[in-house]
């Protein structure tokens, strides 16, 4: 029995005493030279199909903002979430998404980029899209305060968000499976069939999650300019 339910989350992978947690993280890479090496084949395909549309709908997203290689960032970081997602549902594998460690590694640099880069470019947009237009001015200094606050805290919810939905998802699949051995034969295959409708549920949220990041990374950065 588990001394602590969130141990899922930080399972004893180790070879000769060496943690081998974090290097799931680029298991991904494993996938990408398989596409090179057969081509063209049904993977390369879909794959080369969904980044394209990403690709034109961040191109939409950013308008004025776009240039070429612009949305490269933002697909690199969707198809990097969605790996590790995606690869956080197999047994044995540490799942790095619920962790904030990741996720703030994620969120806060690209943040602190499009910050740095909108106050030192074009700080007169910066100041101006503090106070949306018709506010009133006995409404202006809580408006600053209120949307100060609300672009501080960016990172920490693109982090939160993508952390709790992965662990979620996990939290319940772990406790319904641990009454399993308690159960009746019959009522087994109930929570069978219910652990599969959760994994199908967890596979959409992979990629969702992915695709929200991806999309509100994508906002934020044409807010700047």
């Amino acid at each position: 029995m588990m001394s602590n339910l969130f141990s899922i989350f930080d399972p004893s992978t180790n070879l000769f005493n060496i943690s081998f947690n974090w290097i799931k993280t680029i298991l991904g890479i494993m996938f990408i030279p398989y596409s090179f090496w057969l081509i063209p084949n049904r993977h390369f395909i879909v794959w080369n199909l969904i980044l394209s549309k990403l690709h034109n709908e961040f191109k939409t997203l950013l308008k004025n903002n776009y240039f070429q290689g612009s949305t490269f960032i933002f697909i690199s970081m969707f198809s990097f979430i969605f790996f590790n997602n995606f690869l956080g549902l197999f047994p044995y594998i540490f799942t790095s998404t619920s962790h904030l460690t990741l996720s703030l590694s994620i969120s806060l640099p690209l943040w602190l980029s499009f910050m740095l880069y909108g106050w030192i470019n074009n700080s007169q947009h910066m100041f101006i899209h503090m106070i949306p237009q018709g506010t009133p001015s006995i409404l202006m200094p809580f408006m600053v305060l209120i949307e100060t606050i609300s672009n501080i805290i960016r990172p920490g919810t693109l982090a939160v968000r993508l952390t709790a939905n992965m662990i979620a998802g996990h939290l319940l699949m772990t406790l319904l499976s641990n009454n399993g051995p308690n159960l009746p034969s019959y009522l087994i295959i109930l929570l069978i069939m219910i652990q599969i409708l959760l994994l199908i549920l967890e596979s959409a949220v992979a990629v969702i999650q992915s695709y929200v990041i991806a999309i509100l990374s994508t906002l934020y950065s044409s807010e700047v300019n």
